[in-house]
């Protein structure tokens, strides 16, 4: 979907790859799903440094990166992305099978969600981990974010194992 106009929803946008003039605008959205989140949940979450922000959009645009941005424009306005980021493969020892694997990180701002972007955000994301090699996606989901587990969902992820943790030194609270 990169440089394609999709229309959904009576909704025109354009998906394509993210170029450096756009940092700003990457920044903005950043922004925007840090505050997000921070709502969801404070202890986990922060808005982080903007120049922070910028230097990591820029270093990703600009460099040979295991990184691809994809954003959604609206009327010129950058209203959505998606990062697909490549993961290592499982060292030769590991147990698991090797697979080429991509985790997703969408973001859509909030006057745009529920207007198809996202969906078509994800689906520009799976064709361009798949063209990379990759044979599975992720879109990690740390905190009880409902809205994203079934945004994810319905874009046909599904749950795959369990992720837990533990904080060093805090002491084990007995069942009730």
């Amino acid at each position: 979907m990169c440089g394609h106009v999709a229309r959904l929803d009576s909704c025109r946008f354009l998906i394509r790859a993210a170029e450096r003039g756009d940092v700003p605008s990457l920044v903005r959205l950043r922004l925007a799903n840090a505050e997000r989140h921070v709502q969801l949940d404070p202890v986990i979450y922060r808005v982080p440094d903007i120049e922070a922000m910028r230097r990591h959009c820029e270093e990703v645009l600009s460099a040979e990166s295991k990184v691809l941005i994809l954003i959604a424009e609206v009327a010129g306005e950058v209203v959505g992305r998606v990062e697909v980021v490549l993961l290592a493969d499982p060292p030769e020892h590991s147990i698991l099978i090797p697979r080429r694997a991509a985790e997703i990180h969408t973001v859509v701002l909030d006057g745009h969600r529920g207007k198809s972007v996202g969906s078509a955000l994800v689906m520009a994301a799976e064709q361009a981990a798949a063209e990379r090699g990759a044979s599975i996606l992720y879109a990690g989901i740390f905190t009880p974010n409902k809205e994203a587990v079934r945004f994810y969902s319905s874009a046909g992820f599904g749950a795959r194992g369990t992720l837990l943790s533990k904080e060093p030194g805090v002491p084990v609270q007995p069942p009730a």
